[in-house]
């Protein structure tokens, strides 16, 4: 299963809009050494960059696409390619960035521990993870998938994303861990212009990757088609054809 760093940039502004308020929240002032897992095409790491100008900040991502556009975006600064769940660096770090990357890793329990054990003292773990899982573009993808006759090939897509579990688990889990813990939850409202196409142009670039994916040409082309259809009757566009995309995100900035 592989990104797109064209089709996830498509949407740009919008999906910088939320790493640009959760850097904003980090308290950390000082910083020598930051880095951002999951950076994708650099977008969430050149607000990082800005936020600490005198730190050394790095870029990790698991695509090989997704690193070629951040190195091609931000040549002055270091991107390697590695798997967050792999990932040995020990730091320490002033400040680790995860913007919308967490989902798609499993084991919470076991992960944001290990993040935090990676910050210098006062250093800061800022996450952003979508929390949209119930909200009808993904309803509608799994349904499809569900009733198409790709049944069999698309029973495991859904397993793609990692349920996130409530604010007050990851406060529990997260604060005999730090001196500060703040946690919450925007729903953000996105006005795409293109009714129900602009939605699936936007979800190509992310939650519809694994339904794809196993499905060959003519499979992608009618699972889209049926997509959309379903999109336009749950998601009607307004007059001027601009549809409302809800899309709730949750946010956890954890200070060691």
């Amino acid at each position: 299963m592989t990104w797109s760093a064209r089709q996830y940039t498509q949407f740009e502004d919008e999906r910088t809009r939320p790493v640009r308020d959760l850097v904003g929240a980090i308290p950390t002032q000082a910083a020598t050494r930051v880095i951002d897992i999951g950076c994708g095409p650099a977008n969430s790491t050149e607000v990082l960059a800005a936020r600490f100008p005198a730190a050394e900040a790095i870029g990790l991502d698991s695509d090989p696409d997704m690193i070629a556009a951040a190195r091609k975006r931000l040549p002055a600064l270091r991107f390697d390619l590695g798997d967050i769940t792999g990932w040995q660096d020990e730091g320490p770090y002033d400040a680790i960035l995860a913007n919308a990357v967490l989902q798609w890793v499993p084991d919470h329990a076991t992960l944001l521990p290990s993040l935090i054990r990676k910050l210098a003292p006062g250093g800061s773990l800022a996450v952003q993870m979508p929390d949209n899982l119930n909200e009808a573009p993904h309803l509608l993808m799994r349904e499809v998938a569900l009733e198409g006759p790709w049944a069999a090939k698309l029973a495991a897509a859904a397993d793609a994303r990692t349920p996130l579990a409530s604010e007050r688990w990851y406060y529990e889990l997260l604060k005999p861990l730090c001196t500060r813990v703040d946690i919450w939850r925007t729903i953000y409202q996105h006005p795409l212009a293109g009714g129900a196409a602009a939605v699936v142009e936007w979800f190509k670039g992310s939650g519809l990757r694994p339904f794809l994916a196993p499905l060959d040409d003519a499979e992608r082309a009618e699972y889209l088609r049926r997509y959309e259809a379903a999109l336009a009757k749950a998601m009607p566009a307004l007059p001027d054809g601009t549809v409302l995309l809800p899309f709730p995100r949750v946010f956890i900035v954890a200070t060691r």
